[in-house]
């Protein structure tokens, strides 16, 4: 069976202790960022299974139709970037992990390095020492003001622990049952959405991609912010709807951003509106990308391969392709 991995940035795979899960198989590393239909159908045109690093490409019907030989998709997380209904129309085993068991806490001590960082400006202070100033301004400590957390899931619980280790009062807005488990842990809990976004010194986006949180997030909610509060979304982009954060920072409401995702990515524009504002600080979609977050999803992602070549693939998101009548078909051992 013939596996690609697409963007591998810095190959980085293949140095994993998991990979030598896939011993024996036939492997193809791809460490450039290609979206091009053409490029990728040609990559990829002898391809039995597809390894995927998160969202980074999209696997759309133009490309999938030109990929006969295709028979699984391997990734973990939220899968917005494939169409899933024509993988399941040509007989493609979806197959995504969604890591409920544990949290992802590269993400959440990455979203904590964010608030830290644009709180105190330390990258517009390290880029001015540089450039030989000493001392641009004043910043904001933590303790004492109000954490919330949009989102209570798994990573938005540790966030909010570390806010409580911080001496940071916690705020939670998100669905009921969420909501009474941040109860439960012993966390404040709004009584609105206004209110939660009125509050807020600190406010963190931590929800899944789904169409019931795309463009959750409001112009009119963060008209709501303080002009010295925080927003920060290690999230989705797509949770904001689109052109309100740029516009809101602008008027002022929120007064600071820290942003690791974006609409499109990679985000390779310079003169996007985020990266040339002084009370932004960005970064390049890190929050998941450490070698010790790497291990545990690349272990789900290859034992998926395994479970599909044994006959009993797993995590399957689009159970009804299994009725197609030659899914298993090219499901075989090594070799």
């Amino acid at each position: 069976m013939k596996i690609s991995i697409l963007d591998d940035y810095f190959d980085t795979l293949r140095t994993l202790d998991c990979y030598r899960k896939l011993d024996g198989y036939d492997v193809k590393i791809w460490n450039d960022h290609v979206q091009d239909v053409d490029a990728l159908a040609e990559r990829l045109r002898d391809t039995d299974a597809l390894v995927l690093i998160r969202e980074r490409t999209q696997i759309r019907t133009p490309l999938l139709e030109r990929l006969p030989k295709l028979k699984l998709i391997s990734q973990r997380s939220v899968y917005p970037h494939i169409d899933i209904d024509t993988c399941t129309r040509l007989g493609i085993i979806v197959s995504s992990s969604q890591h409920a068991d544990t949290p992802s806490y590269a993400t959440a001590e990455f979203t904590w390095g964010m608030i830290l960082a644009a709180m105190r400006a330390i990258p517009q202070q390290m880029a001015a020492l540089k450039a030989g100033k000493w001392q641009i301004g004043v910043g904001h400590t933590l303790r004492g003001k109000t954490l919330g957390i949009y989102g209570y899931g798994r990573i938005g619980a540790v966030v909010a622990g570390y806010g409580k280790a911080f001496g940071m009062n916690v705020l939670v807005w998100a669905r009921e049952p969420a909501m009474a488990k941040a109860r439960a842990d012993g966390y404040e809990t709004s009584a609105s959405k206004a209110d939660f976004f009125a509050r807020c010194d600190v406010l963190s986006l931590h929800m899944r991609l789904v169409d019931a949180t795309r463009g959750i997030v409001k112009a009119e909610d963060l008209a709501r912010m303080k002009q010295t509060a925080l927003i920060v979304n290690t999230s989705r982009a797509p949770l904001i709807e689109p052109g309100a954060l740029v516009n809101a920072l602008r008027a002022g409401r929120p007064g600071m951003a820290a942003i690791d995702v974006y609409e499109k990515e990679p985000l390779r524009d310079p003169a996007d509106p985020l990266l040339n504002m002084d009370n932004v600080v960005c970064t390049p979609h890190l929050g998941y990308v450490s070698r010790d977050e790497y291990e545990i999803q690349f272990t789900d992602i290859f034992d998926q391969i395994l479970a599909y070549t044994a006959g009993t693939p797993t995590n399957v998101v689009n159970p009804d392709v299994l009725a197609h009548p030659d899914v298993l078909a090219h499901a075989r051992p090594r070799g």
